[in-house]
């Protein structure tokens, strides 16, 4: 495919993707992806990844479901052992090719929208909740480590 310089385009469904589903709010929509295969100036063997797609999560401040877009064009430079990883030029990331050759697309797919999760999800325009929480005199005297000195005092 690198040789032949082969492009591909395709959609998949959220729902096909199982170890990013559990980080979704739900898997309603598709995600649309193209791969392009190549060498570069430096004969170094490529596939460049394009995604589009949104993804439903929660907004871990109003906790309600919003769709993060997800926008991104990641090149991947093709090496058969970890030691080929120095020898890529910057702006690439290392795709360690397995032994039999064969590059799944739809797992190349699925592990770059895994990255692509923040870490914690917020809605945008969504406004920060504002609440102090004071504790009551109970709890205060619980976390004192010298409560049960004031109360030994006492006696």
């Amino acid at each position: 495919m690198v040789a032949a310089r082969r492009q591909f385009e395709g959609r998949m469904p959220l729902s096909a993707m199982p170890r990013l589903g559990g980080s979704l709010a739900d898997t309603d929509g598709e995600c649309r992806f193209a791969l392009e295969f190549g060498h570069d100036a430096l004969q170094v063997p490529y596939v460049e990844l394009s995604i589009d797609a949104g993804l439903p999560l929660v907004c871990q401040r109003s906790l309600e479901r919003f769709v993060f877009p997800v926008k991104t064009v990641q090149r991947l430079g093709l090496i058969r052992d970890e030691a080929g990883e120095a020898a890529l030029p910057p702006g690439y990331e290392a795709l360690l090719v397995p032994e039999d050759g064969l590059l799944r697309p739809a797992e190349l797919v699925e592990d770059e929208l895994v990255l692509a999760l923040p870490v914690v999800p917020v809605a945008p325009g969504s406004e920060p909740v504002e609440q102090t929480w004071s504790a009551g005199e109970e709890e205060l005297q619980a976390a004192s480590p010298f409560a049960a000195l004031a109360a030994l005092k006492k006696k």
